[in-house]
């Protein structure tokens, strides 16, 4: 179990001052992020005033409110605990001025931890559902404040529309159809997340290898909370090209051969693996015996407010618990490119980018 610590404001319960000496470099490197969720990237302080000026059913006060939001000292770290974090949330997607203000903010605070590149993934039937927008209305919401907000922000967004496994199947194959619609204006990919342990993947596999077809990226939450079967279901059936999380893989060898011939890219989220529960702390963490098998990682911070912490936190993670090199940090984020759902030509482009401004700062 790791020291979980008193949280600041908007980050550090997992974050450990001490890491601080030698690794400040960690904040100005240019970065790639793959996995990151809308809903869990919210800033408490927004949240408050959204509570305290809105009427809606959550706590005014903020100790009360961080209970509902965030993963405390005191709570079990149980994927059932990390998921009840979402039921606060999804309150707060009061209308289209709320919606754009979250993606500009989440964008914002993207650009401040130096994030150049990044997928953000939402849930559309979260946002619609609190006030029974339709699906197609919170995704042109999306995509429309996201557009403005990175451009303001100078960091590049595409999108990835997400479907829960409790969510009915109709709901799922609207979702699809609705994100397959809108390629060509910022959204790339299709994600399947949510509760591994009680929802099977068989009733999605159409609706996934019909949005590859259609030209979409397919993301898979896998190996988080079920077993590494589940990691190999995930690529064979429903086509995945990436895996979020993919923890359990490691106990799978048919699961890592696959990942190792496809090239399929693993999502990990180190903190949010402990405080979810996945794994039973960082130092029980499989992320270097996945990096030892071949297999492409990528490294993520999930659900940033949720966890109290940025993707820099998490870089700072890797070398504080595994004795990741700098160089190695690199080489992590040139692999995030490498497993970008873009296009080729955006993909070097993007490489060249960061990589003379990566080992500029090596030399």
């Amino acid at each position: 179990m790791p020291a979980i610590r008193g949280q600041t404001a908007e980050r550090g319960m997992w974050t450990d001052p001490r890491a601080e000496d030698g690794s400040q470099i960690i904040e100005s490197l240019p970065k790639v992020e793959l996995h990151r969720h809308l809903e869990g990237s919210l800033r408490m302080a927004t949240l408050l005033e959204l509570a305290r000026g809105n009427g809606l059913p959550v706590p005014r006060d903020e100790r009360a409110l961080r209970a509902q939001v965030q993963v405390l000292p005191h709570d079990p770290l149980t994927w059932q605990n990390f998921l009840s974090k979402f039921e606060a949330l999804r309150h707060f997607f009061q209308s289209p001025e709320v919606i754009s203000r979250l993606v500009r903010e989440s964008i914002e605070d993207l650009a401040a931890d130096r994030v150049l590149y990044t997928e953000l993934r939402f849930t559309p039937a979260a946002l619609a559902a609190s006030r029974g927008f339709s699906v197609d209305e919170v995704m042109d919401w999306v995509l429309e404040a996201g557009r403005e907000a990175m451009h303001a922000a100078g960091v590049r967004v595409a999108w990835i529309a997400s479907i829960n496994r409790h969510e009915p199947i109709q709901m799922a194959e609207r979702v699809a159809r609705a994100a397959a619609e809108r390629r060509g204006r910022g959204l790339v990919g299709l994600d399947l997340a949510g509760n591994e342990v009680d929802f099977p993947t068989d009733p999605f596999a159409s609706i996934f290898r019909d949005a590859a077809k259609s030209g979409l990226g397919i993301s898979v939450h896998a190996g988080e909370w079920s077993d590494g079967g589940s990691v190999y279901h995930a690529m064979e059936s429903l086509g995945a090209l990436r895996i979020a999380h993919g923890v359990r893989a490691i106990e799978e060898p048919r699961a890592l051969e696959m990942a190792r011939e496809r090239r399929i890219a693993f999502e990990v989220c180190l903190t949010s693996n402990v405080a979810s529960g996945a794994v039973r702390s960082y130092a029980e963490h499989p992320l270097p015996r996945l990096i030892q098998a071949g297999v492409q990682v990528t490294l993520n911070s999930d659900d940033p407010s949720i966890c109290g912490i940025r993707l820099s936190d998490e870089y700072r993670a890797a070398m504080q618990h595994f004795g990741l090199s700098h160089d190695s940090l690199r080489g992590l984020i040139l692999a995030a490119v490498q497993a970008a759902f873009l296009p080729a030509k955006d993909k070097r482009r993007l490489e060249g980018q960061l990589q003379a401004e990566l080992f500029a700062k090596a030399s």
